[in-house]
């Protein structure tokens, strides 16, 4: 399956393309690791070129498998696409659910772009034509990642509890946010 989304460009901001990982990623997906403010709330630390390698081989097998869609973010200013600077995955579970996720490069955090590729992902994801149709997604951040929660609620994911701490997996305590699928899909 090869899926390219795309999200319009607004007054004040680019055009945004989703698509899979690709190993010339690579070197973006490295540079965007080395900020501490990300590093701080995720779970994969890369740290060099052969991890982000593997990393995106792992996003590749997602999609050979259909279990995991894992969408490199990038900008479009009308002169070409630039570097990823973002990431959204959409991870299947139990019947008809799904787990989603995503980051913004430090240059790029604050502007929406979390906000407007997790809307382009959740609404391709209610759309699309898979075995089992995903009917609800869950969104896990951490207890204090405040930007992730305002990303949650901007996309209409409804709070639903706070989840203990899984240590090493999870060292903090959680939150989990829902968003299930409109009647309109």
């Amino acid at each position: 399956m090869s899926v390219r989304l795309s999200v319009g460009a607004t007054r004040a901001l680019p055009a945004l393309v989703l698509r899979p990982w690709d190993v010339e990623d690579a070197g973006a997906l490295v540079a965007a690791h080395r900020d501490s403010d990300l590093r701080r709330w995720l779970t994969t630390q890369l740290s060099g070129e052969v991890d982000a390698r593997r990393w995106i081989d792992g996003q590749r097998q997602g999609w050979a498998d259909g279990s995991r869609f894992g969408f490199a973010v990038l900008e479009d200013r009308g002169e070409g696409l630039g570097a990823a600077v973002g990431h959204v995955s959409v991870t299947l579970r139990e019947e008809g659910s799904a787990e989603v996720g995503y980051w913004a490069a430090a240059e790029v955090r604050g502007r929406g772009l979390a906000s407007r590729a997790l809307e382009a992902a959740v609404e391709w994801i209610f759309a699309e034509e898979l075995p089992v149709p995903v009917v609800r997604l869950d969104l896990f951040h951490a207890v204090g990642n405040e930007a992730s929660c305002r990303v949650a609620e901007r996309c209409g994911f409804g709070f639903e509890a706070v989840l203990p701490a899984q240590p090493p997996t999870f060292p903090t305590e959680g939150h989990l946010h829902v968003r299930r699928k409109p009647a309109r899909f």
